[in-house]
């Protein structure tokens, strides 16, 4: 072939390649996804409108918008007291299988052993049963007695009171030894108590502890007052301590701002014969006669040297028996008296 041919077919083919690399920087890049296969497109499912709305729900407007569930309402919860629980007088038998977890501490019968934990037997049935919802609640804190009560319904809690009604309390000994010094000099330690216990002292705003616990400390079953014959002076006296540091345990109306009020102006050795007076007081009638002579009636009396004696016993104003001395005691100061009376002349101006 002719060079110069040669040379034109060249530059020809130079003159191609430029022209196409030019087209080639001229057309846009494709777009990755374009060439990637699409989903098939569902159509678009509309449902009905929901009350309170005007605009339709579409399956697109569903998936991006979070409907909040209602609130439940809680279950509902019977309180203790809800007049709409019926609850019946306590059934002994029925208590007496419920209180067998209570025999532990506070005995079979409800005679505990162990001072620091009380004497249930005797005590009024309703007592108990709202003791027992007080520690249910946690108003009378106690984390052992709590965990007790926790499982027990209203019902329960009148069964179990109504078997420890029907045990009785045995007594203690009230200590009758002799007080060396103070304002009781000579006076024995559990009658300072006793005074208390059946006068109270106005003075000090202290009423008589028997206008609520009765005669002979047996409680009062009505506004469920609790027995305190025979209960231990240990529990007693501890108690008596709480009340008086200003601890009434309950809320509102359950609190117990009586005793609260009550034992506020006791002094420690006051509390400790009212303890001990209450540990010895038991009904005379509980006690069997030394001998088949007639014995005089009396609504109480402590253990622990004064109680029926061999010899016919005495009673003073208070009901209460009372030793062989204090007796003759008692006879010589209303023979005095009556002597002073009629040796007596009235004056000018009258007596």
């Amino acid at each position: 072939m002719p060079f110069p041919r040669s040379l034109g077919l060249v530059g020809l083919l130079f003159a191609a390649t430029a022209l196409a690399q030019t087209q080639d920087a001229e057309r846009p890049d494709p777009d990755p996804a374009a060439a990637m296969p699409q989903p098939e497109k569902r159509p678009e499912v509309v449902e009905e409108p929901q009350s309170g709305s005007s605009e339709p729900v579409t399956t697109e407007s569903r998936a991006t918008t979070a409907q909040p569930l209602a609130d439940e309402e809680p279950a509902p919860v019977s309180a203790l007291d809800d007049p709409n629980v019926e609850v019946h007088p306590g059934d002994v038998s029925a208590g007496q299988g419920k209180a067998a977890v209570c025999a532990a501490c506070h005995g079979a019968d409800g005679n505990s052993i162990d001072p620091q934990y009380p004497k249930l037997a005797g005590m009024p049935e309703r007592y108990i049963a709202r003791q027992l919802a007080l520690f249910k609640t946690g108003e009378r804190p106690n984390p052992i007695m709590q965990s007790f009560a926790a499982p027990l319904s209203a019902q329960d809690m009148r069964d179990i009171g109504a078997f420890f009604a029907s045990q009785q309390a045995l007594p203690g000994v009230a200590d009758d030894t002799a007080i060396a010094d103070g304002p009781n000099e000579g006076a024995r330690f559990y009658e300072v108590g006793e005074t208390l216990f059946r006068a109270g002292d106005r003075t000090r705003g202290i009423p008589a502890c028997m206008a609520c616990h009765g005669p002979d400390g047996a409680g009062n079953p009505g506004p469920a007052y609790p027995s305190l014959a025979g209960q231990h002076a240990q529990y007693t006296a501890t108690k008596l301590q709480m009340f008086r540091d200003g601890d009434g345990y309950g809320e509102g109306e359950s609190e117990n701002l009586v005793m609260v009020q009550v034992a506020a102006n006791l002094t420690d050795e006051e509390i400790q014969s009212l303890a001990t007076y209450v540990e010895g007081l038991h009904a005379v009638a509980d006690e069997a006669p030394a001998s088949d002579e007639p014995q005089i009636e009396a609504a109480a009396a402590p253990a622990g040297g004064t109680g029926i004696s061999e010899a016919t016993p005495e009673t003073d104003f208070t009901g209460a028996q009372t030793s062989d001395a204090a007796a003759e005691e008692v006879r010589e100061n209303q023979e005095e008296a009556r002597e002073d009376a009629e040796d007596a002349e009235p004056g000018p101006e009258g007596n």
